[in-house]
């Protein structure tokens, strides 16, 4: 008999887990996203501050680029899914290469190897070159892991408008965009 009830239990608990499969197998895991409001006001102003060395080691400083929508993505060519989301990332940076919108990567990378990636991509956008202290600023943006693809995206002036950890879709990134630029008109 106790036998019959370990029997019936585990029978229970693996048709439990399986009906829990079957019904979550659509839904998506959540979006590791997270909201302005929860980083600190600081935070916009720190990444505006930093000046990295170009692919030929110019400095080049993100204030530059402060009139404008800023979009950093932290990246490197050894993770994957970094490597999967450049290509969107460059087509919409074409897309909107005639309005205020600047992109910039910033890459965990050596030098050479963000250049043999920009050589066969054709990335449209400055690829500056950062270390560990570049991502622990990320850190600070929410990111606690440091974990790569990230990307912030500031508003004109440097507020931070958005910031997503994990990959960014064309579609989601171009709108995210445009939600921040003047309304053109017609």
């Amino acid at each position: 008999m106790k036998q019959a009830a370990q029997l019936a239990l585990v029978t229970v608990v693996a048709a439990t887990a399986a009906a829990a499969g079957y019904w979550s197998r659509d839904t998506p895991a959540p979006a590791a996203e997270m909201s302005a409001p929860a980083v600190a006001p600081e935070a916009g102003a720190s990444l505006m501050a930093l000046t990295l060395p170009d692919l030929d080691g110019t400095p080049q400083a993100l204030a530059q680029w402060q009139d404008k929508v800023l979009v950093v993505n932290f990246w490197a060519t050894w993770c994957p899914p970094c490597r999967k989301e450049i290509p969107d990332f460059a087509a919409v940076s074409q897309r909107m290469s005639d309005a205020a919108v600047q992109f910039v990567g910033l890459s965990i990378d050596r030098a050479d190897a963000v250049a043999a990636f920009q050589a066969q991509h054709a990335v449209p956008y400055p690829l500056l070159i950062g270390d560990t202290a570049t991502l622990q600023l990320a850190a600070s943006f929410g990111n606690a892991a440091q974990a790569l693809p990230f990307t912030v995206i500031l508003a004109p002036g440097g507020k931070i408008a958005y910031i997503k950890l994990g990959t960014l879709k064309a579609d989601e990134l171009e709108g995210r965009i445009r939600a921040l630029l003047p309304v053109q008109a017609s």
